[in-house]
């Protein structure tokens, strides 16, 4: 793949993504040797770090799709399809942002993909700037969804620590319940609930109500839907 010169210089990732993608990692996906070799040069010129694989197959015996970064795919490809490795890592919640780069797309390929949620859909021949923009894209992409896991993550452990009965008072804090309306619901005092709404916001690390009925936002449904265990 020939290299397109003078390319656009790229603008930094604002600070808090670039400590969350510190060496992305750009994964390529291509049985096409030159294409593989093209691809990486200009991933390099970029600053990234490119890591090519000539197969499906062996970019899943890889230990590389959990690593920030994106992945630029191929379409058509001896063995399993980039079609088929967006569906299995979308199936085992992965979200790692794809870019399909293929020779051989058309117009109901680049609807499923774009669909199954591709940051683009290119084909070859690409300009260097387009594919560098939307590999810059996916990083970020990834840079966000990383950072917002980290804050599920947090709050999962954080509300670990309550109590069975400051889990009580939490979701019915959640809803909108006023301390009155909660003691009178849960048998017990106003001024209990207040102590244990105070608690809550220390365990949580939350400065205001505002920011705890957020932070139970960020919770998986497994916690928040009605009828989900508090103990």
């Amino acid at each position: 793949m020939r290299l397109e010169q003078p390319l656009r210089k790229l603008a930094p990732l604002p600070s808090q993504q670039r400590k969350e993608a510190e060496q992305p990692v750009v994964i390529i996906v291509d049985d096409d040797p030159s294409v593989r070799e093209g691809l990486s040069e200009l991933i390099l010129s970029a600053g990234f770090q490119p890591v090519s694989f000539a197969s499906t197959r062996e970019v899943l015996d890889a230990d590389v799709l959990d690593s920030p970064g994106c992945l630029i795919l191929d379409v058509r490809m001896p063995g399993t399809s980039g079609l088929h490795l967006q569906d299995e890592l979308a199936k085992s919640g992965n979200p790692k942002p794809i870019i399909f780069l293929t020779g051989h797309g058309d117009i109901p390929m680049t609807v499923q993909a774009m669909k199954a949620g591709a940051v683009d859909f290119l084909t070859k021949p690409v300009r260097d700037q387009t594919l560098l923009d939307a590999v810059i894209t996916g990083i970020s992409l990834d840079s966000r969804r990383r950072a917002e896991a980290l804050i599920v993550k947090r709050n999962i452990e954080r509300h670990e620590t309550l109590t069975q009965r400051e889990r009580e008072v939490l979701r019915e804090v959640a809803r909108g319940r006023l301390n009155k309306q909660i003691a009178f619901d849960l048998g017990i005092s106003e001024v209990t609930v207040k102590l244990h709404r105070s608690s809550v916001m220390r365990k949580m690390e939350t400065a205001s109500i505002g920011e705890l009925i957020k932070a139970w936002g960020t919770l998986p449904p497994s916690i928040t839907e009605p009828g989900a265990t508090t103990a």
